[in-house]
């Protein structure tokens, strides 16, 4: 069997999705909540989350992001909750697919001043009501899983 010219779609390379790392960032209030920020460029309720960071470990990688886009501190978890994909634009209109590693992060602190305070907006959402203002579903799934078992383990 002849391979397929170079030109042809199933001769063509297929992109790996960029890595990245976020935090499902929440509260015991008793109900859980989930902070939420949103997007630069689109404004679209998102969770804190970027690209990896030489010297830190994932998880820490996702705490910090979480200090930078939402101006939290807290308790990050070694355990990742999942993983989910979503298209990130950039400036040029390019779509890049993007693969995010989501560690919950207990908030100890919420800060006066951080980094992206005035880039983006920050909102306390019921665990619900959080999944339902993501645009991603398996970002939803994550979240409805996260916040029903974190309210079972505290017979919220």
């Amino acid at each position: 069997m002849k391979p397929a010219p170079l030109d042809t779609p199933a001769a063509l390379m297929i992109e790996e999705p960029r890595v990245q790392c976020g935090a499902i960032v929440y509260r015991r209030v008793p109900q859980v909540e989930i902070l939420l920020v949103t997007s630069r460029d689109t404004g679209r309720w998102v969770i804190p989350k970027g690209g990896l960071m030489a010297g830190l470990t994932v998880w820490d990688a996702a705490a910090q992001e979480a200090y930078e886009e939402a101006g939290v501190v807290g308790v990050v978890s070694q355990t990742p909750l999942g993983t989910y994909d979503y298209l990130k634009f950039l400036k040029s209109g390019e779509g890049v697919s993007c693969r995010v590693t989501v560690y919950p992060m207990a908030v100890t602190q919420r800060l006066k001043n951080w980094p992206e305070r005035d880039q983006r907006q920050s909102q306390w959402f019921r665990w619900k009501q959080a999944a339902e203002a993501v645009h991603e579903p398996d970002l939803s799934a994550l979240i409805r899983a996260f916040g029903a078992q974190t309210e079972r383990d505290v017979g919220a």
